[in-house]
């Protein structure tokens, strides 16, 4: 087997990325490959061309689909297939939905070791209308091959830019906003406006909005390699975004009217692949938009960790919040708490909530967010979790702080550091809620809290980013009754 052979294959899985798996035997010698090919599904069969070959596996891309799976719907967006952001929306969305209530239930079983899984899973809660719903957009800014500025999203495991009018899964105002944002750019072209990554030349590196779903306000933050706009080009850029903004309002009859709050310039000159740099400035307006997460009020400001899915959030956490069984006088530990949003929905419910997160700039925010919610049993600790936990375990001496009656972690796709996990541990709450955007490093972290004598009572998955990959999970551990606590 070369590569650019071509093979008749049929898809008979799908991988962790969203790619079919099919088998194929090397026409030499006969051996089994694990082929991996984007944009196909179980049950397809497709006319492959592989394009890499390994010793054991190989990866091919889609020639023709022969026959297709009965899975396989028309993708509601052209885009779809050359862009990185809608790797399953050629899968019907109640097939979406049990790829991803399998992924969990694989990782649970397959890494923690847990033996009928499927059996603490509830089942996996969609989205009614999975389309439109993410209140967050980073779109890079560049050039095609010919010169002309692209905006829209990396082509999957490329930077190359796939340039887009329309997105399905954000709101619908970042349609206009391309648009104008699209002539700005333009308007003020003189050969450097654009980002160039590989030369790390060019002004304008991405487009971030951010949209309050429940208050219509608006974000618009220009990360910029540089240190300011010019005064004309900031006077035009607001003018056009008022304009965009005026021109949804009067042609989408919007559910709710937009509301333009916030623009900013974030400044990033370092040569790297993170989007955002440490320093932010208001060009317009304030420095943040607010919005809610059922009944607390938060300030979002351009480099805040906010869940990108407003109607999935307040699932996710209604059922952080059901796990944690509170009644009124509990003490709570909200571990990588961000601005705050977990810990305050808690603090309504429960005695004490300490929140530990590593981002100076969200602890102030959630010291700010319990303020205007005047909420007053919230303490907002700034630091690693896996470096204040331990340290504040060996220092405090109450023993409520100590000896928390649940511990609630919503940590990144990496999980949690062993340190922390076994801090947990001697904490010794009587449940640990995880919160997990990873069922690979939640399945890993629950089999080391199973050694400290914690068991997985219950799970439940949500799908958060409808047409794509990712999950997330709540999961409920109950301490043992023959752990003790010291």
């Amino acid at each position: 087997m070369i590569k650019n052979d071509c093979y008749e294959v049929y898809i008979e899985d799908i991988g962790n990325d969203g790619e079919g798996i099919g088998h194929i035997k090397d026409r030499q010698n006969g051996r089994s490959f694990a082929l991996f090919v984007k944009d196909t599904l179980i049950g397809d069969r497709a006319l492959v061309r592989i394009v890499k070959v390994k010793k054991t596996y190989a990866y091919g891309r889609v020639e023709q689909i022969i026959e297709p799976s009965p899975f396989r719907v028309q993708a509601v967006c052209d885009k779809a297939r050359s862009c990185g952001g809608c790797s399953l929306m050629h899968m019907s969305y109640e097939k979406q939905l049990e790829y991803k209530w399998n992924k969990v239930k694989s990782c649970l079983e397959r890494i923690g070791g847990i033996s009928g899984a499927d059996a603490l899973m509830e089942p996996p809660c969609g989205m009614e209308t999975p389309y439109f719903y993410r209140n967050k957009m980073q779109l890079p800014v560049g050039r095609d091959r010919d010169g002309r500025i692209v905006i829209g999203f990396y082509a999957g495991r490329t930077h190359s830019i796939v340039d887009l009018d329309k997105c399905h899964i954000g709101h619908s105002i970042n349609d206009y906003i391309i648009k104008y944002m699209r002539k700005w750019l333009e308007e003020f072209d003189n050969g450097t406006i654009a980002y160039d990554e590989e030369s790390h030349r060019g002004l304008v590196r991405h487009i971030l909005t951010r949209v309050g779903f429940r208050t219509g306000e608006l974000m618009v933050c220009l990360v910029i390699n540089g240190d300011r706009l010019k005064q004309t080009s900031s006077d035009a850029l607001v003018g056009m975004l008022g304009e965009a903004v005026s021109k949804y309002n009067s042609s989408n009859n919007p559910e709710r009217e937009i509301i333009l709050k916030s623009v900013c310039i974030n400044i990033n000159k370092e040569k790297t692949n993170k989007i955002l740099g440490n320093r932010c400035e208001v060009v317009w307006g304030r420095g943040y938009i607010q919005d809610y997460i059922g009944d607390v009020l938060f300030n979002i400001s351009p480099m805040s960790f906010y869940q990108v899915n407003p109607v999935q959030t307040k699932a996710i956490y209604d059922k952080a919040i059901e796990y944690a069984e509170l009644k009124g006088g509990e003490t709570v530990w909200d571990m990588y708490c961000g601005i705050g949003t977990i810990s305050l929905c808690l603090a309504a419910k429960a005695g004490k909530v300490f929140g530990v997160e590593v981002v100076p700039q969200a602890i102030e925010d959630a010291r700010e967010n319990a303020r205007i919610n005047k909420i007053e049993n919230a303490k907002f600790y700034c630091g690693k979790a896996e470096e204040v936990v331990p340290r504040f375990y060996q220092e405090a001496d109450g023993s409520e702080e100590k000896h928390p009656n649940v511990i609630v972690v919503d940590p990144p796709r990496k999980g949690c550091e062993k340190v922390l996990l076994d801090t947990i541990g001697a904490m010794a709450p009587d449940r640990v809620v995880y919160v997990s955007c990873d069922p690979a490093t939640l399945a890993r972290d629950i089999k080391i809290l199973s050694e400290h004598g914690y068991k997985l009572e219950n799970a439940a998955v949500f799908d958060a980013f409808c047409q794509g990959t990712h999950v997330e999970t709540v999961a409920k551990l109950l301490r043992s009754a023959s752990v003790k606590i010291v």
